[in-house]
């Protein structure tokens, strides 16, 4: 689309927040007619409509339901849900809806600019390390990237900033796939599927159709998880352009077109010259970190789109090397009387705390939150052989304390009956009576933190912080 395009078009921002307000002002600029309308009339939100109404940009807050007159589009954030009645109104008048990454691929050649590839991730866990770990590669490899998207780089910014890339490489969530429906990327992954926010799509079905979404259109490479059928189904069902490749990886030995593990070494049969007798050594799996089985699967998936994209080999484990994980997922905070305190914060669901319970034996496990519709008892049928003890706090915690009963009846619960934020040293001190020299108290709440905490990042401070606390008392 060109400029001249947006000029006068009266556009409808749905929310506010970090992928809204930017919205809003590039819409702005290109001189369409913006008008944001917001659920919330809070404080914040209040400032935030003050610095857009400044512009020009007109804000209504504490009505998000009602379509306002001569609305051409919709651009939403993420966040809303798509029963929302303003999509059911812009859905009779006819009215178009895009999300955040849909405008920002609109506009990715605005200017006659030469747009950046994308290649794409998403999955129910994974996604923020594994676009980080395939950005360290791209940047191995000499290539101007970035990592953005639902990492928290707005896609807007990088497409019409004044930086200019080779590639991108994008984290991309169910919420914003939904609302995608023109994305065609250079090559993309479905990392794993598991149940998660089923309240905000209706079922496992549509959350898997739009995790789907992502392989639409893809040019060169379909990557999938060989170990979960799921993902591959979502590849042949995608309308693919003609010659584009379906890629596994997998942690056994991969076959043709897959990358794979073999004898403690990263391998790739996809995109060697004879895929039945070759393979190409890629890196280590101690090149990997933390090398946790999950996260030597992110490594792959990001190897094997780094390798849809042309990188060479030492690239990709120059890449690995060079990653360093982000806070609050499977990090080391401290050992106190010979036991290793682990925050995996950003285990906020029941596929993720599988992951990073399956890395430790044994384990005194502190659990619990918002569930977010989830049930417990094939995580907890999973873990109980490993479980030392558990600590429960949160809302939804008697939903894991029930899966507990059913499945590891004989596993020391203590239940925090409170969801104040200092329940956490209340946590920390319990799981420390729980374990024995040699154990691993892990934080994976498999449960949103919202009830308690602003976000999973301050849960895993206040992790870290009480157990630094121990240890200053064990010193």
């Amino acid at each position: 689309m060109s400029n001249q395009d947006w000029q006068g078009k009266r556009v409808t921002v749905a929310g506010l927040g970090v992928s809204g307000i930017p919205a809003a002002e590039v819409l702005h600029g290109l001189g369409a007619v913006v008008t944001v309308v917001n659920d919330g009339d809070d404080e914040r939100s209040r400032a935030q409509a003050a610095k857009l109404e400044a512009q020009g940009i007109t804000v209504r807050l504490g009505d998000g339901a009602t379509l306002p007159e001569s609305t051409e589009l919709i651009v939403t954030t993420p966040g809303w849900r798509p029963d929302k009645p303003l999509f059911a109104a812009a859905a009779a008048a006819g009215v178009p809806v895009w999300g955040d990454v849909e405008l920002a691929w609109r506009l990715r050649d605005l200017g006659g600019r030469k747009p950046a590839p994308w290649l794409a991730v998403t999955g129910t866990n994974g996604k923020t390390t594994t676009v980080r770990m395939l950005a360290s590669i791209l940047e191995a490899a000499g290539l101007r990237t970035a990592a953005v998207g639902n990492i928290g780089v707005s896609l807007l910014d990088a497409v019409l900033g004044d930086e200019t890339y080779d590639v991108l490489a994008v984290e991309l969530s169910s919420y914003q796939l939904h609302w995608a429906p023109s994305l065609r990327a250079h090559s993309a992954v479905v990392l794993n599927l598991a149940p998660d926010h089923l309240d905000w799509h209706g079922s496992m079905e549509a959350y898997a159709a739009d995790k789907g979404r992502i392989y639409e259109g893809n040019r060169v490479a379909c990557v999938y998880n060989a170990q979960q059928k799921a993902t591959e189904d979502l590849v042949r069902e995608a309308d693919v352009e003609e010659g584009c490749r379906a890629i596994g990886f997998t942690l056994n030995t991969p076959g043709p077109s897959q990358l794979g593990v073999v004898d403690g070494i990263l391998v790739d049969r996809a995109f060697v010259a004879n895929r039945q007798k070759q393979a190409q050594e890629l890196a280590e799996v101690s090149d990997v970190n933390p090398p946790a089985p999950h996260n030597i699967a992110n490594a792959l998936a990001a190897a094997a789109l780094a390798r849809a994209f042309g990188v060479e080999p030492a690239a990709v484990r120059d890449g690995l090397r060079a990653f360093r994980p982000d806070p609050h997922r499977i990090e080391d905070v401290a050992e106190v009387a010979g036991v290793v305190y682990v925050d995996d914060s950003k285990a906020t669901n029941t596929h993720a705390a599988e992951a990073s319970l399956a890395a430790y034996d044994p384990i005194v496990w502190i659990a619990g939150g918002l569930a977010k519709g989830a049930t417990f008892d094939e995580l907890v049928t999973g873990a109980a052989g490993r479980l030392r003890g558990v600590v429960l706090m949160g809302r939804d915690r008697a939903l894991i304390r029930e899966a507990l009963a059913r499945h590891a009846p004989e596993v020391p619960v203590v239940d925090l009956d409170r969801t104040d934020t200092g329940a956490m040293s209340e946590a920390v001190r319990e799981a420390a009576r729980l374990a024995r020299p040699g154990d691993t108290v892990l934080l994976a709440p498999a449960c949103a933190s919202m009830d308690m905490f602003v976000n999973y990042n301050k849960r895993g401070e206040a992790f870290a912080d009480a157990v630094r606390a121990l240890a200053a008392e064990s010193a």
